[in-house]
């Protein structure tokens, strides 16, 4: 396998099953508050994944909401709640109180992809983190899952003070990892910040279609590679 001088690495639905778990916690959270609300269970659980998708489709809210994680779940869940109406503005803080104390742990690694960065640390490649967020949130998954001791370059939006796509982030991982654009790859799910935006730089960009969806009809990003999973890069 011939690898590039530097891959840099989303995190969220990359390395991490985010979205997965996410969907999973809440379902349980459905099943758990349906009752209090007055609310079919199934019902209440599709609801508030359209509503998520609803926040985080706008990309001011979507900003803000990295920033303040637990105002968006519960912004989410008002929401889902208003359109059921069965508007409870206590019983959206409360779910998304127990959602919050659950998130983290209910997060795990895709499978192979810890091991998928041993084995590309191992062969010398130059590994970077990128990854949008609140810089505590983020740093938190960074240090639940041990990730620190096989990044070159760690990259926080919280922190940094800016996050993907703006072209700052990646001219500093290249700085850090001490790399060439034509030398480097970018991996991530997200097909505007993760491969459009590097390939603007001269960076690879590599899609992780982890739904198996295939690209959207609607795109006109062409990814340089597509994968299921990181795990595919070392196979």
């Amino acid at each position: 396998m011939t690898y590039p001088h530097a891959i840099i690495f989303d995190l969220d639905d990359t390395i991490l099953d985010t979205t997965l778990s996410a969907d999973r916690l809440w379902s349980r959270a459905a099943e758990k508050f349906a009752k209090q609300a007055d609310l079919d269970a199934t019902a209440f659980d599709a609801q508030m994944k359209i509503s998520r998708e609803w926040f985080w489709s706008d990309p001011k809210r979507n900003l803000a909401g990295r920033m303040d994680l637990y105002k968006a779940r519960s912004g989410c869940v008002e929401h889902a709640l208003k359109t059921l109406d069965a508007s409870n503005a206590q019983l959206a803080t409360s779910i998304a109180d127990w959602f919050t104390q659950r998130r983290i742990t209910a997060m795990q690694p895709f499978d192979g992809a810890i091991d998928t960065l041993h084995t590309l640390k191992q062969a010398g490649v130059r590994l970077g983190l990128i990854s949008n967020g609140k810089g505590e949130t983020q740093r938190d998954k960074v240090i639940r899952f041990g990730l620190e001791p096989l990044f070159d370059c760690i990259i926080l939006e919280g922190e940094f003070g800016t996050g993907k796509p703006d072209r700052r982030v990646f001219d500093h991982a290249l700085d850090e990892l001490q790399a060439k654009p034509s030398d480097t790859w970018m991996v991530g799910d997200n097909l505007q910040w993760e491969v459009a935006a590097p390939q603007a730089l001269g960076i690879k960009g590599i899609w992780v279609d982890w739904r198996g969806t295939g690209l959207p009809e609607d795109t006109d990003v062409v990814p340089d590679r597509t994968v299921r999973s990181i795990a595919e890069l070392v196979v």
